[in-house]
């Protein structure tokens, strides 16, 4: 059937998605969600169908941006729709919501036709939740992992040790990486580190580190950064990395389950061509992983995987109960780690797990005392040296000093309603807070903490306080903490957590982060 083509002015979210008018789908004998096949005199590609009776007039096909940039399509122009095969994928994806295991090859055909936009959400949804209600063996993990790698890009460097650390989300305010990587650089290894933004949280490693300098690098220039420095921070988005990750995290958001947690990780470790990982895995409340039990079960499964995908893994299972220094959000975090790197605030336990995690991956390549090795690199100013080399190689000012980041104009004052000792602090609550103020977006949005776990506090003394760029953005932390106690004062701990007088309202923090 010849349609011509009206363009709709709208992106689909990156998804290959036409509308048909009624009258034209039910000649091409087809309804919503299925498949049509677009030829325009040069190319051709598979998309799903929405159906409407208005939109889109009879003899005509509505074209969202994303067809229309991978047809080319200019105005006035014709294509060639017919009805398309169900891609096969489909049968492994009913296979595994029976609780069947696949195949490298099934998961594969999976994958690609996720990659290509084959799939509609529907099918997508069932795929996920059949992972999640069945969960995934060894070796499906591997394949699926394979799969996911060789869909996408790959950077290929020519060194025979090459370094990565990843955490698995949760630890409020870690910022990390932006010690590790430079240290790691400065000790003379390779480690081509991709980030995420913030997906539940208030801050991705990628938002932290676009305060200093530009991550949304192509793999030629990460390739370049790296190939120069030894190291980088660059957004995971724009690399076509394990590019099928992205898609899955669309549906499992929603639906508020991770069944991909370890393929989605080792599967960009893989694709940068690490060979020496350290997963960092936050515990404690608050956190994505609750007990030190869990999160051992959970590294288990890690080094099992590495070992299958020649990746030489080991766990750094961390301390997760409060922040990890005392800022939080994009600007705050990044300020505070050139403070640590250029020795101008020393904070314990930042420098700790940086260091302990560093230590590791030196250890892991042959050094001896790996923390120590990473404590005298980071207190010598080599890894400050190092990480302004690699902002200045990623295009960001290498001069630029702690006190230069900006951070909100509009502060509100956080005091303590009595005297006391600070007993437990509720991270979740503190996450909603920075993202009611406006982060990650807002880059200068975020917490300024002045009190932690065991801190004496005076009636009336500053707890901490939150910036916003925006003034009205103030109004909304108000409410969320007049919902959310962010933090335990007392002489003592209390037996009493809460009293439950009605059925409750069930709320759960889920954390999902790349």
């Amino acid at each position: 059937m010849k349609l011509k083509v009206k363009f709709l002015g709208l992106e689909a979210g990156g998804k290959l998605i036409v509308i048909l008018n009624q009258e034209d789908a039910e000649d091409l004998g087809i309804r919503s969600l299925g498949r049509v096949r677009l030829c325009s005199s040069q190319k051709e590609l598979t998309a799903i169908v929405n159906i409407t009776t208005r939109v889109v007039p009879k003899d005509y096909v509505g074209i969202y941006e994303e067809v229309r940039d991978s047809l080319d399509l200019k105005k006035d122009a014709e294509l060639e729709v017919e009805v398309a095969k169900y891609p096969s994928s489909l049968q492994h994806i009913k296979n595994k919501l029976k609780g069947k295991k696949l195949s490298y090859e099934e998961f594969f055909e999976i994958v690609k036709d996720v990659v290509e936009g084959n799939l509609s959400e529907i099918e997508l949804a069932s795929f996920v939740t059949a992972l999640h209600d069945f969960g995934l063996d060894l070796d499906e993990s591997t394949s699926l992992t394979l799969a996911m790698v060789e869909t996408g890009e790959k950077l290929k460097l020519n060194k025979k040790i090459i370094c990565d650390k990843h955490s698995c989300g949760g630890a409020v305010g870690d910022k990390t990486t932006l010690l590790v990587v430079p240290i790691i650089a400065a000790a003379g290894l390779t480690i081509p580190k991709t980030s995420s933004r913030a997906i539940t949280s208030a801050g991705g490693t990628a938002d932290r580190a676009e305060v200093l300098m530009p991550v949304d690098l192509d793999l030629e220039e990460m390739k370049r950064v790296v190939e120069k420095t030894n190291g980088c921070i660059v957004w995971g988005g724009t690399l076509h990395l394990a590019p099928a990750d992205d898609v899955f995290i669309q549906i499992e958001y929603p639906l508020s389950i991770d069944p991909l947690l370890l393929p989605s990780i080792m599967s960009k470790k893989k694709a940068v061509g690490a060979n020496h990982l350290v997963i960092d895995i936050p515990c404690g409340r608050g956190t994505k992983v609750k007990t030190i039990e869990d999160a051992d079960l959970l590294a288990k499964d890690f080094i099992e995987l590495g070992k299958k995908l020649g990746i030489n893994t080991r766990c750094a299972v961390t301390y997760g109960e409060q922040p990890l220094g005392y800022s939080i959000g994009p600007a705050l975090e990044a300020r505070e780690a050139l403070e640590v790197l250029t020795r101008r605030k020393n904070l314990p336990d930042l420098i700790d797990k940086a260091t302990d995690i560093a230590g590791i991956l030196l250890e892991m390549t042959g050094k001896v005392d790996g923390k120590k090795s990473a404590l005298e690199i980071l207190k010598s100013g080599k890894a400050e040296e190092k990480f302004r080399e690699i902002i200045f190689e990623q295009g960001g000012d290498s001069e630029i000093k702690p006190e230069e980041i900006e951070i909100g104009d509009y502060g509100l004052d956080i005091r303590s309603e009595n005297f006391g000792l600070v007993l437990w602090v509720n991270n979740s609550g503190l996450t909603e807070v920075t993202r009611a103020a406006g982060a990650p977006k807002d880059k200068k949005a975020g917490i300024q903490l002045y009190k932690k776990i065991g801190n004496q506090v005076k009636k009336g003394e500053k707890l901490f306080t939150v910036y916003c760029e925006k003034s009205r953005k103030l109004e909304r932390v108000r409410k969320v903490l007049e919902e959310e106690k962010i933090m335990g004062i007392g002489k003592r701990m209390e037996m009493l957590i809460h009293e439950v007088k009605e059925i409750p309202v069930y709320k759960k923090t889920f954390i999902l982060e790349r």
